[in-house]
């Protein structure tokens, strides 16, 4: 386990580069966090390193929404308002896992479906001092992070 501490949504952003720099097709990165804590922050940085930077929205109303990288598609999911894993089933969510690289915002939700490798960042708030955020980062099964 490593963790990373965030003293602005900038650093955020960096941070979410130098983890998109080193992603490639396959790849799944699950945000888990309360509300507020930089998780579309995080998203943001790292569609940034793609050049991808004007195209985000929330997926938050339509589940997922789906990024042109120039090597893989970017599939970037906002679980919160899913009622049970079903649901996830029902959109056809875990088929994405081999098309692209996935980016799960409230993947906690789902964890049970996930195949055995993915990075897990956990977000966090520092509660004396606002800007700060700490992210943890978990690997599981074959996902290596490479120096960051």
């Amino acid at each position: 386990m490593t963790n990373f501490i965030s003293h602005s949504e900038e650093e955020t952003k960096e941070f979410a580069k130098k983890i998109a720099s080193n992603s490639k097709k396959g790849d799944i990165i699950v945000l888990c966090g309360e509300l507020g804590s930089g998780k579309t922050k995080f998203t943001e940085g790292f569609l940034e390193y793609f050049n991808l930077q004007d195209e985000l929205s929330s997926p938050t109303f339509t589940i997922v929404n789906e990024y042109d990288a120039p090597d893989f598609p970017i599939y970037h999911f906002d679980v919160y308002r899913l009622e049970d894993t079903d649901e996830f089933y029902a959109i056809g969510g875990d088929e994405y896992f081999s098309k692209g690289l996935c980016i799960i915002e409230w993947g906690e939700k789902i964890e049970e479906l996930l195949p055995k490798s993915y990075l897990k960042i956990s977000f966090s708030r520092d509660f004396e001092d606002s800007d700060i955020r700490i992210l943890e980062l978990e690997c599981f099964g074959d996902y290596k992070i490479k120096e960051v």
